[in-house]
């Protein structure tokens, strides 16, 4: 990643204004054995109490590699029931990166998210509906399944 997605001017921008990046050598002690790092490069969102919310592991192309540290970040904010900002970070990746990886569980995590902070159930048919609609082949869309039989 270092010859192609790290010396982005995109990837530069974005790292710097919303995460601290740290690099470590894999076999930092005891870093990788208590991420359990195997393969990398390994990337982690981690909160401000060391907590993991989200892992990627290998190389990553520029437009990834924003679009799933994006969802790292919302799903930070998801974890610690901050569901507006969550929804902030999953409406930027449907918006910017629709086409990425982060997409389907964007979609996903936006149903829930919106499911949590108003105990209406519909967002989370809306979401299965949506993956059916866009991401018919996601795991994401197995995954809200259940949700096609809310009223």
């Amino acid at each position: 990643m270092d010859a192609v997605t790290y010396p982005n001017k995109a990837v530069i921008s974005f790292v710097n204004k919303n995460v601290i990046p740290l690099r470590i050598p894999s076999d930092h002690q005891p870093l990788s054995r208590k991420f359990d790092i195997s393969w990398t490069p390994a990337l982690f969102i981690l909160d401000q109490d060391g907590h993991e919310h989200h892992q990627t592991v290998g190389f990553l192309n520029p437009e990834e590699l924003i679009s799933s540290l994006l969802l790292g970040i919302g799903n930070m904010y998801f974890h610690k029931n901050a569901f507006k900002e969550a929804l902030d970070h999953y409406k930027i990746i449907l918006a910017d990166h629709a086409d990425s990886d982060a997409a389907p569980e964007a979609v996903f995590q936006t149903g829930v998210s919106r499911y949590k902070s108003t105990n209406d159930p519909k967002p989370l048919k809306e979401a299965y509906e949506q993956l059916c609609r866009d991401f018919p082949a996601s795991t994401w869309t197995k995954r809200a399944y259940p949700y096609r039989l809310i009223q």
